[in-house]
């Protein structure tokens, strides 16, 4: 079942196409990995699917709705979420202040009983920051961090903190960009082992960009090929990586004649 659909989406800055005629699907609780050189088009992708780009043509489909003009804020309240290549957190804040973020737009309480706070908001905050320590910060193993500062932290930690926040706001389909990166063997085979149980535990369809190779034929169900701002070729990671186009894309022709398991 078919969660979120891109439908030949096009898009240039200043005469420079970035994509062009892109299409694919992303299936309800499937790992949907978006892979290719750098340039390739891949965070102009997601910042379609997230609202903070407008396609010049095509459209973008969630749940069978049409968002394609439709604010960024108003798809993360439907159910998109989102962490970033440059992680995106408050840093004189908590780890739990920054997590407890994401759910703003589930809380329910009133101007009035904002302001005056201890009544149902100070209740629904309570009750908002038990859900968090009990689930999400288990979750995320990050329980003897909860309360420090986030600029305190390592990168590595600080990356799994903008991922609970991104949980925190309970989205139907995670976009992460690039959630490995800059991190060392240990922290992204923990990384790979989160996302892995976001999709089993959480039910939540995944679409991620990353250049590890090995993690996202490791971990994803299907993967699309980017090269140029054109779609490639897509399919399962052992379909992908055995597939001349993609080959040639990312070791030249050359290359690709002598070498066909570098990708692998």
């Amino acid at each position: 079942m078919k969660i979120l659909s891109i439908d030949h989406i096009s898009l240039s800055f200043g005469g420079l196409n970035v994509l062009s005629d892109v299409s694919f699907d992303v299936n309800q609780g499937e790992i949907f990995a978006i892979i290719g050189p750098n340039g390739a088009g891949k965070t102009s992708i997601l910042n379609i699917i997230s609202g903070f780009y407008r396609p010049e043509k095509g459209k973008v489909f969630f749940n069978g709705n049409d968002l394609t003009h439709m604010p960024a804020d108003k798809r993360a309240a439907l159910g998109m979420g989102r962490t970033f290549q440059n992680i995106a957190l408050y840093h004189g804040m908590s780890v739990l202040d920054n997590i407890k973020l994401g759910a703003h737009y589930h809380l329910k309480t009133g101007l009035m009983s904002a302001l005056w706070y201890w009544g149902a908001a100070h209740r629904e905050e309570m009750e908002l920051r038990k859900k968090i320590e009990e689930d999400i910060i288990d979750f995320l193993e990050i329980e003897s961090i909860r309360n420090h500062p986030v600029s305190a932290l390592a990168y590595g930690l600080q990356k799994r903190v903008e991922l609970a926040r991104a949980l925190a706001m309970r989205p139907k389909v995670l976009l992460m960009d690039e959630p490995v990166a800059g991190m060392n063997a240990e922290e992204t085979e923990d990384m790979a082992r989160f996302i892995l149980d976001i999709k089993e535990e959480y039910d939540t369809t995944i679409v991620l960009i990353e250049h590890d190779m090995k993690m996202i034929m490791d971990i994803s169900d299907r993967v699309l090929v980017l090269n140029f701002g054109q779609a490639l070729t897509h399919g399962t990671p052992k379909e992908v990586q055995k597939h001349p186009d993609v080959i040639e894309a990312y070791l030249g022709k050359k290359k690709a004649k002598t070498n066909r398991t570098a990708i692998i």
